[in-house]
């Protein structure tokens, strides 16, 4: 297996991310249509956020996979939501979604999170790969969509 260094997340590194998310959310579970350019300006965007945080893993200098999110205040403390999970296909399979969440794990309970969010698709292989690192469907809410067209 390659050494693989986890860095924050860098605004510099927005082509790279772009890139990635594209081509990582156009297969499956997701087949989502996305131009790298576009995913670029969505990673930005909450990069924009005072309250964001995330991690990019990289390999000879070359970003291969990021998460990516963003905190919130509640009653009861503040939790983060995990916006982006995307590795780069070529480099799916080598642990480095695993890698980058038991890091990300650690550092938001460093900060003080009292909770982790996310949304996923409910088929396939990603629930399972959530419920790894402890992540269990909730069972009080539901979420609710309109399309504005």
């Amino acid at each position: 297996m390659s050494s693989f260094e986890i860095r924050k997340v860098s605004s510099e590194h927005l082509e790279e991310y772009g890139r990635i998310y594209a081509a990582a959310f156009s297969g499956e579970p997701w087949n989502d249509p996305w131009k790298p350019a576009d995913a670029a300006i969505h990673v930005r965007e909450i990069l924009e956020s005072r309250q964001s945080y995330g991690l990019e893993c990289v390999e000879s200098e070359k970003v291969v996979g990021f998460i990516l999110g963003q905190s919130m205040l509640f009653c009861d403390g503040r939790s983060f939501e995990i916006n982006d999970l995307a590795v780069d296909p070529a480099y799916q399979g080598q642990g480095i979604g695993g890698i980058l969440m038991e890091r990300l794990m650690t550092d938001l309970k460093e900060m003080g999170m009292t909770s982790v969010d996310l949304i996923t698709a409910g088929e396939g292989k990603l629930p399972s790969f959530y419920e790894r690192y402890g992540f269990t469907k909730a069972k009080e809410v539901i979420l609710m969509g309109r399309e504005l067209k």
